[in-house]
């Protein structure tokens, strides 16, 4: 039985090269590459594209688009990795851990389109609460987060290391303060609120790693509710999930926590915390993970094995530059 071709369209960029440092010692699935002299050649491309068994589109939006316009093999798969059809009819979101069906639906899918890095965290802390009925739909969310430097892209990687100029370049640098970030349509839809969340991204000088944080007022929701029954709301949806762990409930006064978001980086999994102030009624919550791993590259080939049925003892993680 022959091996399950894979394109990577864009292998390039830091996605593809990360999904593509997590596959090449595999010997379940044949990796087929495009001539770096043919990276821009459309034909080239589109053979390749149609010849896999699925292509996973490293690409910038409007690009990602046209790749799919360019599908003619009903056979061939598509996961996207781009923001250009995470919430676009016909897609599945690949993020396994949204509910317990979500895994079939992947596995069953044509077109799977993987999450963002910031609405992982997001859409994981969120929607086991609201579907629990803790927090309501209409919870006015708000969403501060930090990212490494490699979630912006080669310019942004590449100015922070001393090869360049970026306007995001610097030890900390907030961002997306209009408000329209691109990524808040996805956290919306599938975090069940029923209004866009206030998001503030921010990137600081470290490669990858990314942190999550979500705000509770519990003296401010309609009913009475308690930072561990967030906890323990967390902690029941997830349970027995292997890149999932809902790490144990914070109380103020225990001791004086700090949070490292490098931990993760070179895995696949994602850490959620549950922090509380029981005097002042206020709870935090944090989701800690790589921005290059859950984030994006870890995700696509956790994606890409529920999708050719290849779930094995893989480590999913890649310690390289």
């Amino acid at each position: 039985m022959s091996k399950p071709k894979v394109f990577i369209d864009g292998e390039a960029g830091t996605t593809g090269l990360q999904i593509r440092a997590r596959l090449q010692h595999r010997n379940d699935i044949e990796i087929i590459s495009i001539d770096p002299a043919k990276r821009k050649d459309e034909l080239e491309r589109k053979r390749l594209l149609n010849m896999a068994d699925v292509a996973i589109l490293c690409l910038h939006d409007d690009l990602a688009k046209g790749a799919v316009a360019m599908l003619e093999n009903p056979e061939t798969r598509i996961l996207d990795a781009s923001s250009a059809h995470r919430v676009a009819e016909g897609w599945v979101y690949g993020f396994p851990e949204l509910t317990p069906a979500q895994p079939e639906a992947i596995r069953r899918a044509r077109l799977v389109s993987n999450p963002g890095c910031y609405p992982t965290g997001v859409i994981a802390l969120l929607r086991p609460l609201i579907e629990a009925g803790l927090l309501p739909a209409d919870f006015a969310a708000s969403v501060n987060a930090i990212s490494g430097y490699s979630g912006g892209g080669r310019q942004l990687i590449d100015a922070m290391e001393g090869r360049g100029e970026h306007r995001l370049a610097g030890d900390y640098r907030a961002y997306g303060l209009e408000l329209t970030h691109k990524h808040i349509p996805e956290m919306t839809v599938y975090s069940g609120l029923r209004h866009p969340p206030i998001f503030t991204p921010a990137v600081g000088r470290f490669r990858q790693g990314m942190l999550d944080f979500i705000p509770v007022h519990l003296w401010a929701l309609p009913q009475k509710v308690t930072a561990a029954e967030l906890h323990e709301a967390l902690a029941e949806r997830y349970q027995g999930q292997r890149f999932v762990r809902v790490m144990p409930l914070e109380t103020y006064g225990q001791h004086h926590p700090v949070l490292d978001p490098q931990a993760l980086n070179g895995t696949n999994l994602l850490e959620l915390f549950v922090y509380e102030n029981p005097a002042r009624e206020q709870a935090l919550l944090v989701a800690r993970f790589d921005n290059l791993g859950k984030g994006a590259s870890g995700a696509a080939v956790q994606n890409l094995d529920i999708m050719l049925g290849l779930e094995g003892p893989y480590t999913y993680e890649y310690f390289g530059d």
